[in-house]
């Protein structure tokens, strides 16, 4: 694909997608969100790629939402419906197309607003020192809908309430963040790059069928009840296991070198 609001690379496994707009805090227009639903269907049939490293351009912001430039200014340039959802998180979050890799976003300045649709759609979280994460929403009198209830699923309801209700007056900063299990890990930014790609050629080296299965299962119980999980659960793990797969995780136990693990 030829890019113009992302860079997107390839090694060992791990697609990088990086926001390029640094010019408006990577905010995302239509072009944005066209090449990011592209993005995120071709890498679904790429059988090269098992994990994904999901970040932006420059220090100053992973993202900050829809690029206001493209708000419709007069009546009558935007339609309302009570009836349809028209909506960017749609489009460009990789849930939102199919897409079921690893993806480990490295959050680098400011993520508010409309960039909360690809942070609740990623899978680790990770961040520089100067991130901060706020909703604007309300501020600018529009109700926070969508990108809250998808930080749910990533932040305590007491946060996700308060960050919502406080608008543009406060910012959470990657230190909080971190306390309140937000994202997993804080790092100087210019260590956050090499940080992100370390942990998803970690996931994209280990067998391919149990982490997609795995990861399933998971974004699964949080969407389903317990008893249906069980289920479905059944389900993941038989697609993913056969007696060729039992024989190579023995093998890798009984006689590959153990790894030794980083303690975080």
């Amino acid at each position: 694909m030829e890019l113009e609001t992302l860079d997107y690379r390839e090694a060992d496994g791990v697609a990088i997608v990086t926001l390029n707009r640094p010019e408006v805090h990577n905010a995302f227009n239509e072009k944005m969100q066209t090449e990011l639903r592209d993005t995120w269907q071709q890498l679904r049939s790429n059988d090269d790629v098992r994990a994904i490293v999901l970040t932006a351009a420059g220090d100053r912001a992973f993202c900050t939402g829809i690029d206001r430039s493209e708000v419709p200014a007069e009546e009558g340039d935007y339609y309302f419906t009570p009836y349809t959802y028209d909506d960017p998180g749609l489009v460009i979050g990789p849930r939102s197309q199919d897409l079921w890799k690893p993806i480990v976003a490295a959050v680098n300045g400011i993520a508010c607003g409309g960039g909360f649709y690809l942070l609740g759609e990623s899978d680790i979280l990770i961040a520089s020192e100067n991130a901060t994460f706020f909703d604007p929403h309300v501020t600018y009198a529009m109700p926070a809908v969508f990108e809250p209830n998808l930080m749910l699923d990533k932040m305590p309801f007491g946060e996700a309430m308060r960050m919502t209700l406080m608008g543009a007056h406060e910012r959470i900063s990657a230190a909080r963040a971190h306390e309140i299990g937000l994202i997993t890990e804080v790092v100087p930014f210019e260590e956050l790059r090499d940080r992100a790609i370390e942990i998803a050629t970690i996931i994209a080296g280990q067998p391919a069928a149990a982490i997609q299965a795995s990861l399933r299962t998971l974004w699964a119980a949080r969407q389903i009840g317990a008893d249906r999980m069980k289920s479905l659960g059944n389900v993941f793990l038989n697609l993913s296991m056969s007696a060729e797969t039992l024989r190579e995780g023995q093998e890798t136990f009984s006689g590959a070198p153990r790894t030794k693990p980083r303690i975080r």
